[in-house]
């Protein structure tokens, strides 16, 4: 082992974009604590940090995001507040040189394969037998667990593959490992992800494993909860609907993303599954798994989108009622095949999409939520805010769905416990619930 040159100073990880990066900032920072490096997760400032922040470049916003914040910390740097600055992930691995030739200052840039790298910079010998090494950022009962990345698919106005490239599953064995690695730790809800979980094993295995992992992983002592994350509409597996209703360790919950419900916008945005496709699908998960909630997204404004679609998609909305939905606005992106498609959508007709939809949402999920009134539910803490327990069912995952609130007054909760609790009230994206006494 290398002589550690951080002996004063730490790495300080900061994490832009979805779970995945989450995801991966966690196994640089458990690899790295492994020789001693001090590791901290987005913690204040300190003159002698060492910055490493894992960008995000999938659209505009979050490109932005990471771009304005990079500036920020070059400013730190400049003043003596940082010591060093590193950026990694997605937008390096996109736009390195331009990057590099517009913003000089930052130490180093990386794309998304980024550890081997940052161990040289650091003068740190990489060894490849840390799988499962890992310091989490997320509360200490759940964990992001990534099967696999890049994407197989050719959406049209989608970069992944452009980023991450082709599909590559991680192998059963290290996953299995992983998992037991975070039961150990206390992790008890494991969430898995990936560009598309459904074709998890179709590189290693020349089939689809992702029934088989989840049964395994399953059977690690200590994980209570698994949630299914990204699952592609086309080609999905149909053994999987029986895993999710059988299993009792899995969360009757999917999130598996339409985008669009127009067959000519299906057809635009290479989905590879029609309108009757899609519905069949949705409805045979609603039938198979009874009560299950299904979260989705859509994507409006996307170029060729004609009122007619989209009057289409809102009458889908308004009869299909998705449990939980996310609605994006097209985000031009360079090098895509939808990048030159003529037929640009207005900003302003996006925005106004985009309120149409979710205002119409809000009225669903306040009808589905004041009908879960009087219902009892197992739940989660994730943690205590503002006089109430922050809680959550089988059908919310962390960060993006929606939240049990308990009041804290007169009850006595432990954060990562499971508890049954009585729905008394709720809001569109808000439940409120008393715990159950223990008889």
């Amino acid at each position: 082992m290398k002589t550690n040159p951080l002996k004063n100073s730490r790495i300080n990880i900061i994490t832009f974009g979805c779970a995945k990066n989450t995801y991966d900032s966690e196994v640089l920072s458990g690899k790295l604590a492994k020789y001693g490096v001090k590791v901290v997760h987005e913690a204040p400032f300190q003159k002698n940090d060492v910055l490493v922040v894992n960008t995000c470049g999938f659209i505009n916003d979050a490109k932005q995001e990471s771009i304005d914040h990079i500036l920020e910390y070059v400013n730190l740097k400049k003043d003596g507040a940082i010591k060093e600055l590193y950026v990694v992930g997605c937008l390096s691995e996109r736009y390195q040189k331009e990057l590099e030739r517009e913003i000089p200052d930052v130490t180093a840039f990386y794309g998304i394969d980024y550890t081997k790298d940052i161990f040289r910079q650091l003068n740190l010998e990489y060894k490849d037998n840390l799988v499962g090494e890992r310091l989490l950022s997320t509360p200490s009962h759940y964990a992001y667990l990534k099967i696999a990345d890049g994407c197989n698919h050719g959406c049209s106005f989608c970069a992944i593959p452009l980023i991450k490239g082709k599909h590559k599953s991680q192998s059963m064995e290290d996953l299995l490992i992983q998992t037991g690695r975070l039961a150990d730790m206390g992790v008890k809800e494991l969430i898995l992800i990936a560009q598309d979980t459904t074709f998890y094993g179709m590189d290693l295995y020349k089939e689809r494993k992702i029934s088989t992992l989840i049964n395994k992983i399953s059977e690690v002592k200590g994980i209570e909860w698994i949630r299914l994350q990204y699952a592609y509409p086309a080609g999905f597996p149909e053994d999987l609907l029986a895993v999710i209703r059988n299993n009792p360790k899995v969360c009757k919950y999917l999130d598996i993303p339409v985008q669009h419900i127009s067959d000519h916008m299906l057809k635009i945005m290479k989905r590879g599954l029609g309108k009757a496709g899609t519905i069949g699908l949705l409805k045979r998960i609603r039938k198979e798994i009874p009560g299950a909630a299904i979260r989705s997204t859509l994507i409006v404004g996307h170029p060729g989108e004609t009122e007619k679609d989209f009057d289409e998609l809102v009458d889908f909305v308004e009869i299909f009622r998705f449990d939980r939905l996310g609605v994006f606005g097209y985000s031009l992106e360079e090098n895509t095949a939808s990048y030159n498609i003529p037929g640009k959508i207005k900003d302003k007709v996006i925005r106004d999409r985009i309120e149409t939809l979710m205002s119409l949402q809000s009225s669903i999920s306040a009808d589905i939520n004041r009908s879960r009134i009087g219902n009892t539910y197992k739940v989660i803490i994730d943690g205590l805010e503002n006089g109430h327990y922050l809680a959550r069912t089988e059908f919310d995952t962390p960060e993006v769905d929606n939240e049990v609130l308990i009041m804290a007054k007169n009850n006595n909760l432990k954060t990562g416990e499971f508890y049954n609790v009585k729905i008394i009230d709720a809001t569109a994206y808000d439940l409120f619930a008393e715990p159950i006494p223990i008889k």
